[in-house]
């Protein structure tokens, strides 16, 4: 068995690309090597500033040979068919084929094939440039007169099998078993024999070969340097991972900058910093304010200690955060309201009009969801009219990822009321499925406003997610809508909502040309609830079932409650039963139905009762039925479900003692209307024919 290394070395990948660099990296050159018939144990892939490496282990010296038959046209068939056989075959002429004889088919050519295997060395010649000329990078380029296109150029190729060097050329840059070290601490080619000893020169020569520990060095240099100086490492995983990206040979330093800067929102601080400078925060531990001191990570190991870097780092960070001040300053002198003009120059969609135009609408759906959500209403009209007015400030153009907080800052400091600030900047979210979601009543009427003028508005111009392109995010503000209601316990009708957005934004058009699309517009939020469900253990078939009671006018938080409750009692025993008998009762009906010709709906004639197993169930049935539409008025779907449970016990009894198909026509079709009963009853919770199994 034979290990194989790989490294491809070149100038400085993005550190955004280099962790799917790799797993692209493995994954091609592995199914290459499985689609060959080769097999391995193990392989690794690590991806850093300079170098993509791959490490496969337990690959065999050959691949199988193989032997395959290939069955041909009878003997005696057309001359084109014969030698298309033995084209397809790779046979010269039929004296190399055989003939088989079956006592049906008659006397037909087989072709038997034999394959050597073949060296594992020369299949990964044949193999890794085809990746490296087919690698798919995010963007990349040609240099020189070469025509190979790589994210930087590339400058060498290390390919070693069990020792040995695997020999090829791409683009004129010949495989060998050197690679270099650190650009600044090591000196000249290093020669390597395997993995093991590859990994030790590297990191005699500064490099770190694993970007964990790359991170993990840099994190704990950072806590460490922190800790120190009496301060608490402000962390960020992406900044964590873009830093160890950067780096071969993880340095940690710290700087400083002058107070007068922490005037301006921590906010801007850290993200000034981090943007500009990929660098750490650091706060006052107890008490949470932002300190004027920054953690800096270096590639190099400086003679002086690292003082030179830092003071470079530090004339940057004074440099950036002066602009930042600046920005603060400015932006503060001239008031929100007074901005809106200005939206009147950004297009939000060239078919849905301007931010301007768009905050009017958010203004008028914020005002009609205020009751709904208790919010006050003129608070959640402000809002909405002042929630893009940051998109024009200076410290927002500089700064796009602070939309929405910096307007809570300038409305706060323009004197606006806090729940018109909060909301402000909380009208964005929820932004993924680990942001939190707003809980202010006048939040949450922004919030969804904002989200469900994106959705009825891309709706209305037919630009709706097809497939799996999205390219307005409108299924994650679906989802957003739909977390909002159900984290605050508040109640949305999308097919309402769009023929509110219909009445208002577009009166003179006539609605019923909007039906399906109000219909499609349901759907869509009833497919995104079955996500959203499913996340939370719901299977999507239960909320088929409870979508199936009140069709186009469903609400979402009654869904989500209808289904909640629905789960719940199918994961008893009563609820498995009941299901196992209700879905009984509907495929005996079902086939009496086509039988018979017609359908078996309307009352039983309680005269006609025989057993007292039809009477108990008919009276269960009714009962039953009385309670669950009940607990539905109210919304208690648990109390609807409880009703529903006692019909298990005389369903099961019907069952075990009653012939549904007696002699008697009249007594037969009677139990069969009783059996259709059962399925009307249980549609006051859920309807059981659409639940799988």
């Amino acid at each position: 068995m034979s290990d194989f290394l790989l490294e491809l070395f070149c100038e400085e990948i993005p550190s955004g690309m280099q962790a799917r660099a790799g797993e692209d990296l493995q994954r091609l050159v592995c199914d290459g090597l499985k689609e060959a018939g080769l097999e391995f144990k193990s392989t690794r892939n690590f991806a850093g500033a300079r170098r993509l490496t791959l490490v496969i282990e337990g690959l065999p010296d050959k691949s199988p040979d193989v032997s395959d038959e290939r069955k041909g046209p009878r003997v005696g068939s057309p001359d084109k068919a014969i030698e298309g056989f033995l084209r397809g075959a790779g046979l010269a002429s039929v004296d190399e084929a055989e003939i088989v004889s079956d006592e049906k088919k008659g006397d037909y050519y087989v072709a038997r094939i034999e394959k050597p295997g073949r060296a594992t060395s020369d299949m990964i010649a044949e193999l890794v440039p085809s990746v490296i000329r087919q690698f798919p990078w995010p963007k990349s380029q040609r240099w020189g007169s070469g025509k190979l296109r790589w994210v930087r150029p590339l400058h060498s190729i290390l390919c070693l099998l069990n020792g040995s060097l695997v020999p090829f050329d791409v683009d004129g840059i010949t495989s060998g078993n050197e690679t270099l070290g650190h650009r600044f601490l090591s000196e000249g080619p290093i020669t390597v024999s395997d993995f093991d000893d590859y990994e030790k020169k590297l990191r005699e020569a500064h490099v770190i070969l694993d970007a964990d520990e790359r991170q993990k060095l840099i994190l704990e240099g950072a806590q460490t340097a922190a800790k120190k100086a009496s301060l608490e490492l402000v962390e960020d995983s992406a900044l964590l991972a873009e830093a160890a990206g950067l780096v071969e040979w993880p340095i940690v330093l710290m700087g400083a900058f002058d107070e007068e800067f922490l005037d301006v929102p921590p906010e801007v601080i850290i993200t000034a910093i981090k943007k500009h400078q990929k660098c750490f925060s650091l706060r006052d531990g107890k008490t949470g304010k932002l300190a004027n001191k920054f953690i800096m990570v270096s590639n190099l190991i400086a003679d002086d200690s690292g003082k030179a870097i830092i003071a470079g780092n530090e004339r940057v960070v004074r440099a950036r955060l002066s602009d930042a001040k600046f920005f603060w300053d400015q932006d503060r002198k001239i008031k929100l309201e007074d901005r809106l003009p200005a939206l009147e120059d950004i297009i939000f969609h060239e078919k849905l009009g301007t931010q301007a135009e768009r905050v009017e609408r958010l203004k008028a759906l914020a005002g009609q969801l205020a009751e709904a959500v208790g919010a006050d209403k003129q608070a959640a009209e402000r809002a909405a009219a002042l929630a893009k007015a940051d998109l024009v400030t200076d410290m927002v153009n500089e700064f796009p990822d602070l939309q929405g907080l910096m307007g809570r800052y300038y409305a706060l400091d323009q004197g606006e009321d806090a729940s018109v600030a909060v909301a402000i900047q909380e009208h964005y979210r929820p932004q993924g499925p680990n942001d939190a979601v707003p809980t202010d009543p006048v939040s949450i009427a922004v919030a969804l406003a904002d989200k469900l003028d994106t959705l009825v508005g891309f709706w209305t111009i037919d630009e709706k997610p097809t497939g799996s392109k999205d390219p307005y995010a409108l299924r994650r503000a679906a989802l957003g809508v739909i977390r909002i209601i159900r984290e605050n316990n508040v109640e949305l009708y999308p097919r309402g909502v769009f023929e509110i957005y219909m009445t208002l934004f577009h009166p003179d058009v006539d609605y019923r040309e909007f039906a399906s699309i109000a219909d499609d517009f349901q759907n869509f939020f009833n497919d995104r609830l079955k996500v959203q469900l499913r996340d939370h253990g719901i299977p999507h078939d239960y909320v088929d079932a409870v979508l199936r009671i009140r069709s186009s006018q469903t609400g979402l938080l009654s869904t989500i409650r209808r289904a909640d409750a629905l789960n719940n009692f199918l994961s008893t025993a009563d609820g498995t039963n009941l299901l196992a008998g209700a879905k009984r009762a509907e495929n005996i009906v079902e086939i009496e139905e086509k039988k018979d010709g017609k359908l078996l709906e309307g009352f039983t004639e309680p005269s006609l009762f025989q057993q007292e197993q039809e009477k108990a169930l008919s009276k269960a049935i009714d009962e039953a039925t009385m309670a669950a539409n009940a607990a539905v008025e109210k919304e208690d779907f648990e109390g609807a479900m409880a009703a529903m449970a006692k019909l298990r016990a005389p369903v099961d009894a019907f069952f075990d003692n009653v012939t549904v198909n007696a002699n008697d026509p009249k007594l037969r079709e009677n139990r069969l209307k009783l059996l259709n009963q059962i399925r009307e009853a249980t549609l006051a919770v859920a309807d059981f024919s659409k639940i799988e199994g």
